[in-house]
């Protein structure tokens, strides 16, 4: 089952309560989003770990073939 944009966000919230969270469904087909997640707490922190963050908020749902969400390209950083 697809996931939702909604959905998606509300994981990444739920981690990142402050964050600045765009989500953008880029074939419309459910499956394939990117997000861009700006937070305080990655202030000091290289990409890796940044996007380690945001991939643990979600929490399983990429997790192999029977994940729910199928491809997200993430885009993470500290506010200017």
């Amino acid at each position: 089952m697809a996931m939702q944009a909604h959905d998606i966000e509300e994981l990444i919230r739920a981690s990142f309560p402050a964050a600045k969270i765009t989500i953008t469904d880029l074939a419309g087909d459910g499956n394939h989003y990117a997000a861009e997640v700006i937070d305080e707490s990655f202030r000091g922190q290289n990409r890796v770990q940044q996007q380690r963050a945001v991939y643990a908020a979600l929490k399983g749902k990429m997790d192999g073939s029977a994940g729910e969400l199928h491809a997200l390209a993430l885009t993470t950083k500290a506010p200017d």
